[in-house]
């Protein structure tokens, strides 16, 4: 068997293990998209109004707040669903799995690959449930074209991508679960100064720089401008930088501490 089918089968094997564990074990993955759907509810129908007032300079116009926050809350889901990967990937370490998939005559990567995969499948699944409540509750995207959808949806998948490689990272430098939890917890703190709920052009002017200058900020711009068929300028291509930057570190910070002999 060449190398690349060994890869490919062994990868297959850890991913559908890793999907098994989810299925078996629902409780974290909806704890962690419990936190979403509840600020894109608390935010529409408790703040709603009062927000769109201060974002449009007029009347209060809910529609038009729900539109603005979905894509903010939808990267924020994704941010959210990784922290379940990074704590499943420090629980695989400390329960000595990981040693025991060293001894045996599988492909090394396919360990972080399956876990990788299916996180990414995870991160795309709760953005879906998080995008039916949003057009349970009234989000519309009927200005956006095919294009643009296809898009956005690559958009989320590569986003999703570059975030689990982080977060792989932050479980493999984690002594324990717990640490794990905490120590991704910035990516679910990141949407919270971001663009998400409000403009950055809203934002004090002190504060505005840390909103601007990370990543969760352009891919938010960008997304939004896909879904709601606007102009996105040059959040675009900040916004794949910004993926494409963080897979690469994910990447290789992942790696050389999988590498790493175990102590």
């Amino acid at each position: 068997m060449s190398t690349l089918s060994l890869a490919v089968r062994d990868s297959s094997t850890m991913l559908r293990r890793n999907l098994l564990h989810a299925r078996r074990y629902p409780s974290m993955t909806l704890n962690l998209l419990l936190t979403p759907v509840m600020l894109l509810l608390l935010f529409v129908y408790i703040f709603g109004d009062a927000m769109s007032a201060g974002i449009g300079g007029g009347g209060a116009d809910r529609s038009e707040y729900i539109a603005y926050l979905v894509p903010g809350i939808l990267l924020m889901t994704i941010g959210s669903t990784t922290i379940g990967t990074a704590v499943s990937v420090s629980m695989d370490m400390n329960e000595g799995i990981i040693a025991r998939f060293r001894t045996m005559a599988i492909h090394r990567g396919s360990v972080l690959i399956g876990h990788v995969i299916g996180s990414v499948l995870q991160c795309i699944a709760s953005g879906v449930l998080v995008g039916v409540v949003g057009l349970a509750i009234g989000f519309r995207s009927v200005d956006a074209t095919v294009l643009e959808w296809v898009a956005a949806f690559g958009l989320i998948a590569l986003f999703a991508l570059a975030l689990t490689w982080i977060a792989v990272g932050m479980g493999l430098s984690s002594p324990n679960p717990e640490a794990a939890s905490n120590n991704a917890m910035p990516l679910i703190f990141l949407p919270l100064i971001s663009s998400t709920f409000v403009p950055v052009d809203a934002m004090p002017g002190w504060f505005r720089p840390i909103a601007e200058y990370q990543p969760f900020t352009p891919a938010i711009e960008t997304l939004r401008g896909l879904l709601l068929g606007t102009e996105i300028g040059h959040n675009g291509w900040l916004a794949v930088a910004w993926c494409l930057g963080l897979t690469v570190l994910g990447y290789f910070w992942s790696k050389s501490l999988f590498d790493r002999d175990p102590k």
